[in-house]
């Protein structure tokens, strides 16, 4: 209903300084430097979006860490709670994968230093997956405003042979030419700002994941190091959970205790 309205409020006949006509009357350069910022645009929203719900699956992912995987009794149990392609079940997997190599070797090699070197292999790698896209994130923001500013100049040159050829300076002969070269500078802006915002804004929070993963990994070296010995303790929440559960079992043996006096 609003489409509606706006038609019809409109003045009939074509907007001879609208993008259109602009985009019409600058020709193939013009175009095709409209169609790259628009496809450049659309990339960088696709990867914002895809890299936001990734990163928020791993984060939710190191909550169901610290609230389940430390109080089982092994890794492998620990490991088995998590979900299959999990980036902290990698960890987990390949950290044992190297406890188990670590028996076949002959060369002689600190357990520490090969496990060290495995899990931060597998640490590498899951930093290296976050990180993907952002690359063109970068690319975008600082490359967009130049190639919107390569169609401003491509406009300002048409319209300074207008001028030429019309041998004065009307408004008529330089609106259309000075028109499409703002437009393709406000669009270099539009596509490079919001692709500079998102990289910063995904690194920061690529920044917090790594370090989450990387003392999980550390956890992770000290038990396998320690033969369990060595883990961290357990989130509020995981205890007060089983504490929860122990306090409520004692209230429910005595009640019943006292039911079968009653009844003797």
């Amino acid at each position: 209903m609003f489409m509606t309205i706006l038609a019809a409020a409109a003045p009939k006949g074509d907007n001879p300084y609208g993008l259109e006509a602009a985009l019409r009357e600058g020709g193939i350069i013009a175009q095709s430097v409209f169609g790259i910022l628009v496809l450049m645009l659309f990339v960088s929203l696709y990867i914002l979006f895809t890299k936001l719900f990734e990163q928020q699956k791993i984060i939710n992912q190191y909550k169901r860490v610290r609230a389940q995987f430390w109080t089982s009794n092994s890794l492998r149990e620990g490991a088995a709670k998590l979900e299959k392609n999990s980036a902290y079940r990698q960890i987990v997997d390949d950290g044992i994968q190297a406890q188990d190599q670590y028996k076949e070797l002959t060369d002689p090699i600190e357990a520490h230093d090969w496990l060290h070197g495995s899990l931060a292999r597998s640490e590498a790698s899951i930093n290296s997956q976050l990180n993907g896209g952002l690359a063109f994130l970068a690319t975008t923001g600082a490359t967009a405003p130049f190639i919107g500013l390569f169609g401003t100049v491509v406009g300002i040159y048409r319209a300074l042979i207008k001028i030429g050829s019309a041998g004065q300076a009307s408004i008529d002969a330089v609106a259309g030419p000075v028109g499409e070269a703002l437009i393709m500078t406000a669009l270099g802006l539009v596509v490079a700002v919001p692709a500079v915002l998102a990289y910063n804004f995904l690194q920061r929070r690529n920044k917090a994941i790594s370090e989450n993963l990387n003392g999980f990994s550390n956890d992770v070296l000290g038990y396998l190091a320690s033969d369990g010995r060595v883990r961290p303790k357990a989130s509020a929440a995981a205890v007060k959970a089983p504490a929860a559960a122990t306090a409520t079992k004692p209230t429910t043996t005595a009640g019943q205790a006292g039911g079968v006096q009653t009844r003797a």
